[in-house]
C-alpha cells in the first residue's frame, strides 16, 4: 500500500463513520425512511470510493511489482488473490 494516501483513507474512514453513527442516530430519532436511505447510499458510495483507491494500489504496487519481479508463482498469487477478491464482490 503506498504510504502517502493513508492518511487520506483514514480520514475518509473517519468520515464514513460518522456518517454510520449518524445513520444509527436517525434510527433511534425515528427518522423518516428515505432520509435514513439516503444517508446510507451516501456511506456506500463512500466506501466504494475507498475500496477503489485501495484496488488501484494494489494493482499499481502489489500486481506490478510481481509482474515486474518476474517470478511466476508471485504473479500467479497475485492474480489469484485479485479473481477471488472479485468473485467474493459479485455476489
Amino acid at each position: 500500500m503506498k504510504r502517502d494516501n493513508k492518511a487520506q483513507l483514514a480520514n475518509r474512514l473517519s468520515r464514513i463513520e460518522g456518517q454510520v453513527r449518524g445513520v444509527a442516530r436517525m434510527i433511534d430519532e425515528d427518522r423518516y425512511c428515505i432520509d435514513i436511505l439516503t444517508q446510507i447510499q451516501a456511506a456506500r458510495a463512500a466506501l466504494a470510493r475507498v475500496e477503489t483507491e485501495l484496488l488501484n494500489d494494489h494493482l499499481g504496487h502489489c500486481i506490478e511489482a510481481a509482474i515486474s519481479g518476474g517470478d511466476t508463482a508471485d504473479q500467479r498469487q497475485k492474480a489469484g488473490e485479485l479473481i477471488q477478491l472479485l468473485q467474493r464482490s459479485a455476489r
